[in-house]
């Protein structure tokens, strides 16, 4: 396997990993922001309209986790391997 074959698939495979933790770390955050204001919803009803505006502030901010990752990934992917059909030419010519 060639140089560029490598690069390409070392790029495929840091695209990938990227957008799998991502999307993992979000989904875990969610979860657990959510899961604590039905906890504290459930203690404290009568601050329901305070806890749901935390609630949302927090997924918002957590929300912008994984766009920022997808930019990078997608950087990563077109920016420094140049996009979809250079990639592949390379991996199926070996890097040739």
């Amino acid at each position: 396997m060639g140089s560029d074959a490598l690069l390409a698939a070392v790029l495929i495979l840091g695209f990938a990993l990227i957008v799998a933790a991502v999307a993992l770390g979000s989904a875990v955050g969610d979860g657990i922001v959510a899961s604590k204001a039905v906890e504290s919803i459930a203690r404290q009803p009568e601050a329901r309209g305070n806890i749901f505006t935390f609630f949302f502030l927090g997924v918002g901010i957590l929300e912008a986790f994984p766009i920022i990752g997808l930019v990078l990934g997608f950087f990563l992917f077109f920016a420094v391997g140049g996009g979809v059909l250079p990639l592949a030419t390379k991996l199926v010519s070996g890097g040739h």
